[in-house]
């Protein structure tokens, strides 16, 4: 299935307005004016990464109460400065959360991320964790 994205970006300052249904995005090159580029981009690949890993979760039935994405990005420093490694570390909290069932589900997300699959011929792209809860108890 191919789906095209159709959107207009309009010069507006040091930077790009977009339309979109959520709202209006603001781009620029100076973070006083909008997002920077590979803010967007790093931003984009956690927030999937994020997603995908939780719906593989509760596929599974693996309760999660919560999770944060701590994201470090290493760039280029010459030429265009592209981005060559994001690692994500995912902080992950919920009753009995298992580190086996944790290293499958990110396999699978890596494998089902739109976003780690559209850059990963050409950014390194790693994950780790941490489980922050404690098991549950019975009473």
């Amino acid at each position: 299935m191919k789906t095209t994205l159709t959107f207009e970006a309009k010069q507006e300052g040091f930077g790009f307005t977009i339309q979109l249904p959520y709202g209006t995005l603001h781009i620029s090159s100076d973070e006083q004016y909008g997002y920077r580029p590979y803010q967007l981009l790093v931003s984009s690949v956690a927030a999937c990464s994020g997603s995908t890993l939780r719906k593989i979760l509760n596929k599974q039935r693996i309760p999660l109460e919560d999770m944060r994405i701590v994201t470090e990005v290493v760039k280029n420093d010459e030429g265009a400065q592209e981005i060559e490694k994001i690692h994500m570390h995912f902080e992950l909290i919920g009753p009995d959360l298992k580190p086996e069932k944790i290293e499958k589900a990110l396999a699978l997300t890596r494998k089902y991320c739109s976003m780690v699959q559209s850059v990963n011929k050409n950014i390194q792209v790693t994950e780790s964790y941490t489980i922050l809860s404690q098991p549950s108890t019975s009473a």
